[in-house]
């Protein structure tokens, strides 16, 4: 990756490598504009930077263990991260939380990573469009402010992003579930589709399908398929599944106009109180503290939902006393994310089958509650959908378990163990504007910069609807044939699904959002922020795919708007 310190003048900045900012790069570069990215974490380099990719079990640090003391030490909130993405693997890409502590008026999850290419590393991949309902909702039930766009406005653009970045899935023809571009879908195994089945027979409005995730089934655009490992989050020298690191910035580098640059903390954006456009990047150097401005005509924030937030909010001037684009209060408000509760149950009945590899997905079932409108039964706004699997416990579950030992436990581990389906519910939360992060000035973080404060925390909505989601699940598993069915709840902290959304929400209205409906800044044409911020909801599917539409709408939007000299 190059790194040039001499040039400080560019057609535009890219605040951000990750999701967003991989594609802003992507697409203003292959559109002839010179473009500067900037990233506060360290270098990383695809394939080289992977560095315990390929390292066997037996080879891990402490054999594989959790380092409980350091952990507790430098990583107390990243390595609370569910579903194993921070590991001995990958510790190297997680930001250090005593470097970089924050505040919580309530107790919330600030997962981070600090390296080139961002969470595009760690992501779960899964991939979704949103439907029109999903723009609709805010102005059908009031909560929130209404989307500025629709389904029809993002199509060709969710088009344009599967195309690239490559996701696998099974269409499914439902108006609510948009269908998109797809590789072949990934294998069911044979209890995932016996639950298909089963569910799909006792319930006609509910559908069962293979997860649609950025995983490739075959070669594509010169990046191999994936290899049924399922360690991505180490990172993967195949390019198999998507990342900023292994596609979108490497194209924008083949265009020779790119420039990265590393170890770049951004203190603040500047805007021009005559033109009241932005006109440079305040950054300080990570190494040296040195700090040097950046100009540019056009400037894109993809920082990360909390981490633009913070950017947005330490841009005070003259013009913008409390932030760029906090004309009343909005920005920092109205935070979202995904909230929910998981069902477990064994199966009995399929020991004679089995399955090839660890597959990178799972089966999803699209929302089914108060779809198009509100439930009779239904105690609660919105809905949910669910994500699981079905697979045979492997053989350290089962050595855990079993009460035998020397042969006897040798012949148990060597064979399968039993069949386990689980159903985790993706719980969508409603905009309240309390919930909200701000600048705590009484605590300042690295180079003197205010720490951010959280005070988020889910509603009674929320919690009514994982008790509705928590009963669903367990009908379903049993339905399907499981005994023992038990409920856990999972990401019952805000912060934990890491599907940030909102603060500088989209809108008609600059009184009640952040962002038009081509996420331009309210007031400062030339900015542009399409990352988790812009979100005016959260939807019951994953976001990321959403973030990228918005990003290529945003950037084919401003160039047309700066050869047309209205940037």
């Amino acid at each position: 990756m190059n790194q040039k310190q001499q040039n400080t003048q560019f057609d535009a900045i890219v605040i951000g490598s990750g999701i967003t900012g991989g594609w802003a790069a992507k697409e203003l570069t292959e559109k002839g504009l010179k473009v500067l990215i900037l990233e506060r974490g360290k270098p990383l380099e695809h394939q080289t930077g992977y560095i315990h990719e390929f390292t066997p079990p037996w080879q891990a640090p402490n054999q594989g263990l959790p380092e409980r003391e350091l952990f507790a030490r430098e990583y107390p909130v990243q390595s609370k991260i569910e579903r194993g993405a921070f590991s001995w693997a990958n510790r190297h890409y997680w930001i250090n939380d005593r470097d970089n502590p924050y505040q919580e008026t309530k107790p919330f999850r600030w997962h981070r990573t600090d390296v080139l290419g961002g969470r595009s590393l760690t992501w779960g991949r899964q991939s979704y469009r949103w439907g029109d309902d999903d723009f609709k909702a805010n102005a059908r039930d009031g909560h929130g402010n209404d989307w500025p766009i629709r389904y029809a406005d993002l199509e060709k653009w969710y088009t344009h992003v599967e195309k690239f970045i490559g996701v696998s899935g099974q269409p499914e023809g439902l108006e609510s579930f948009p269908d998109g571009h797809y590789l072949p879908p990934m294998e069911m195994t044979a209890l995932e589709r016996a639950l298909k089945q089963r569910i799909e027979a006792k319930w006609q409005d509910r559908r069962v399908t293979i997860g649609r995730v950025a995983n490739l089934t075959v070669p594509h655009d010169g990046r191999g398929p994936c290899q049924n490992r399922n360690i991505c989050n180490r990172g993967c020298s195949f390019g198999a599944y998507f990342s900023s690191l292994s596609s979108t910035l490497p194209a924008a580098q083949k265009t020779g106009r790119l420039t990265i640059r590393t170890n770049s903390v951004v203190e603040a954006i500047d805007v021009d109180p005559r033109t009241k456009q932005a006109t440079g990047v305040r950054v300080i150097d990570a190494q040296s503290g040195a700090r040097t401005t950046f100009k540019a005509k056009v400037i894109f924030l993809c920082a990360s939902t909390y981490g633009s937030l913070q950017v947005l909010l330490q841009s005070r001037s003259a013009a913008h006393p409390n932030g760029i684009g906090n004309h009343s209060d909005v920005l920092g408000r109205y935070l979202v994310d995904h909230h929910g509760v998981a069902a477990f149950g064994e199966v009995p009945g399929f020991e004679d089958r089995n399955y090839k590899g660890r597959r990178a997905t799972g089966i999803l079932i699209p929302r089914f509650r108060n779809v198009g409108g509100q439930d009779a039964d239904a105690d609660f706004t919105r809905g949910y959908g669910f994500q699981g699997g079905a697979m045979r416990d492997d053989w350290t579950n089962t050595a855990a378990l079993t009460d035998d030992f020397g042969a006897g436990m040798k012949h148990n581990i060597a064979r399968p163990g039993k069949w386990v389906a689980f159903l985790g519910a993706f719980g969508e939360q409603l905009p309240q504007a309390h919930n909200r992060v701000t600048l705590d000035e009484s605590n300042k973080g690295g180079f003197g910069l205010p720490q951010l404060r959280f005070d988020v925390a889910y509603g009674d909505n929320e919690k009514r609807m994982a008790v509705d989601a928590g009963k669903q699940a367990e009908a379903m598993l049993k339905a399907a044939g499981a005994a023992r069915v038990q409920l856990a709840p999972v990401r019952s902290l805000p912060g934990t699904s890491i599907h940030e959304m909102g603060g500088a929400r989209m809108g008609h209205d600059p009184a009640t959002s952040v962002l038009n409906a081509h996420n331009q800044v309210h007031g400062v044409r030339n900015l542009f922020v399409t990352d988790g911020s812009a979100m005016a909801s959260s939807g019951t599917v994953n976001p990321s795919l959403t973030y990228m539409a918005l990003t290529v709408r945003a950037v084919h939007f401003a160039v047309a708007e700066l050869k047309a000299g209205r940037l």
